[in-house]
This record gives structure tokens, C-alpha cells and sequence, in this order.
């Protein structure tokens, strides 16, 4: 439809339309660019509002600073160690889970369906979850960050529903009839069908696994195991810290220094954790914008 044909209203919808898309995109891309300019600017320049945009008086003395430990490097690994291992974990037992879930001939699926809401509404608490871990002895292992919360209610329900609205019943009849097993139709068939909700799933948990430091902080006391985020958050607290504190004999840095240096730590701590998932996501988007439309059309 060309824009000779709009009518009024047509026309009168699509510049608010336009205004709206135009308003959420400087919401969304504004703090962005503000956080990597002050990563970089004068600490100063951002604190009188002299860098408002694009960055003053580079400096890299943040990330020089973040990054002067090597312990930032070990962190880095851990984390992505973290994320690759409980990722993996959780499609293995989300994706089998799922797709039985959805076959009609499964006895007691509602059985087990409710079960598993069940959890959504319920919660053990930090204290048994905690005891549970210790007794298990996965307490300062990676079990500890990657097992608990392996697979949610609301994972199995998606992907359940993206199974029962893809994989259509006649291919897995036809698979029987031809004498692949249950494993091979999950295999060879489901499986390559799947691509969108495997990557949705395994972008949800990757970041939650990136971005966690409260499972770190509980069960990890040794500090060669601490993730990227826990590292991050010593950091930031050590200069917070340092700011408040002054010897006044052996001082290398004065006060003002020493604030100058804390922001912009902060900053660069804020790009250092961010940047990777921002990387990442572009080569995804196209899978994730198909699943999580899942449910909303049906034929």
C-alpha cells in the first residue's frame, strides 16, 4: 500500500507511530552511549554535565585500572566456563523434557504438567536451598552455579508449546511408520526443526548465568572460582571504598584522585560485563524474535 492511498487517520497514526518508535529508541540507545563516553571521558567533564553525549577529554585510566588484575582474566574464564557448561546442561534437560511433554500419548502429562507449576508458585527459600547444596557437597564446585535453577517451570512450558505448534504430528507418525525410534525422530527430525527455541532458551539462561554473582557469593568462598561478575562487584567495592578512606601518611593518590578514579571504574566495570552479550546478541536476533512470538499466531 503506497502513502497516495493513506487516509488522514493512516497518516495521523503513523507520525505518532514514528514519534513513539523514535522516543523508545533514544530511551534505550541514549544510556548506552552516555556509559561508554563516560567510561572514557574525564571524570570531571561528566560530573559538570560537560559530557553529555559523546566523550571529553579521553582517558583510559578505568578500564587501565579494571584490568591492571590479573585476577579480571581468571574471572572472564570462570564465566564463561560457567555459562558454556550450564547452558549445555540446561538444553539437555529442557529440550527431551519439553518435546515429551508435548506428545499426546504420554501418560500422566497433566499430572506432571501440574507439578511443574507448582514450582512457579512455590519456593524453598535461600536457607533449605543452600543446606541442600551443602549436603550434596557441591558447595566451592561449579555444580553449585550451574545445577540449581538448571530448568524453570516457564522454560519447559515454552518450549513445550513451541514443540506442539512446529513439529506436526503426521512427521513423527510418518517417522514411526518407517521404523526410526524415539530417540532417532528427537535426533535427526525435532532437533534441526528446532533452531529458534534453542536459541531463545539458550540466550535467556546463557545471560542469566553471565549476569549471576548472588549463587558466587553464597557458595563459592575460594577465590580462583570466582566468576567475572563477583570480581567486577570486588572491584567497584574496593574503590567505593577507597574513596572514604584515606591513611593520610602513605597515600599515593590523593582524594580527589582517588574519586576521579572510582567513577570511572564504575563505567568501565559497567562495559567490561556488558560488552560480550551485546556482542553476541545481533548474530541471535533473528532466532529470537521468532521465538518469542511463539503462541502469538496460529494457523
Amino acid at each position: 500500500m503506497s502513502r497516495k492511498n493513506f487516509t488522514a487517520t493512516d497518516k495521523t497514526f503513523l507520525f505518532f507511530n514514528n514519534i513513539g518508535v523514535f522516543l523508545i529508541t533514544l530511551v534505550i540507545v541514549y544510556p548506552l552511549i552516555f556509559v561508554i563516553s563516560a567510561s572514557i571521558s574525564d571524570p570531571a567533564s561528566v560530573s559538570t554535565g560537560k559530557m553529555w553525549l559523546w566523550p571529553v577529554d579521553i582517558t583510559w585510566g578505568g578500564f587501565q585500572r579494571v584490568f591492571q588484575d590479573g585476577s579480571i582474566w581468571r574471572g572472564y574464564g570462570n564465566t564463561i566456563y560457567y555459562t558454556l557448561l550450564g547452558t549445555v546442561i540446561h538444553l539437555i534437560v529442557l529440550l527431551p523434557c519439553s518435546y515429551a511433554l508435548s506428545r499426546k500419548e504420554i501418560m500422566g502429562k497433566k499430572l506432571i504438567l501440574w507439578f511443574i507449576l507448582f514450582t512457579m508458585l512455590f519456593n524453598g527459600g535461600l536457607i533449605p536451598t543452600y543446606l541442600l547444596v551443602k549436603s550434596l557437597g557441591m558447595v566451592d564446585t561449579v555444580w553449585a552455579i550451574v545445577i540449581p535453577g538448571v530448568v524453570g517451570a516457564w522454560s519447559i512450558l515454552v518450549g513445550r508449546a513451541f514443540f506442539e505448534q512446529n513439529i506436526p504430528d503426521e512427521l513423527v507418525d510418518a517417522s514411526r511408520i518407517d521404523g526410526a525410534s524415539e530417540f532417532y525422530i528427537f535426533r535427526k527430525i525435532v532437533l534441526p526443526l528446532s533452531l529458534p527455541i534453542i536459541a531463545v532458551m539458550a540466550l535467556f539462561h546463557g545471560v542469566s548465568l553471565w549476569n549471576q554473582y548472588f549463587g558466587a557469593l553464597i557458595y563459592l568462598s575460594e577465590r580462583k572460582m570466582y566468576p567475572l561478575q563477583l570480581i567486577l562487584r570486588e572491584i567497584l567495592v574496593v574503590n567505593e571504598i577507597s574513596t572514604d578512606v584515606d591513611d593520610g601518611a602513605g597515600a599515593t593518590e590523593s582524594l580527589v584522585e582517588q574519586v576521579k578514579t572510582a567513577s570511572l571504574v564504575k563505567y568501565a566495570v559497567i562495559i567490561v560485563s556488558s560488552m560480550p552479550l551485546l556482542i553476541l546478541y545481533p548474530f541471535l536476533q533473528k532466532f529470537f524474535v521468532k521465538g518469542v512470538l511463539i503462541g502469538s499466531v496460529k494457523e
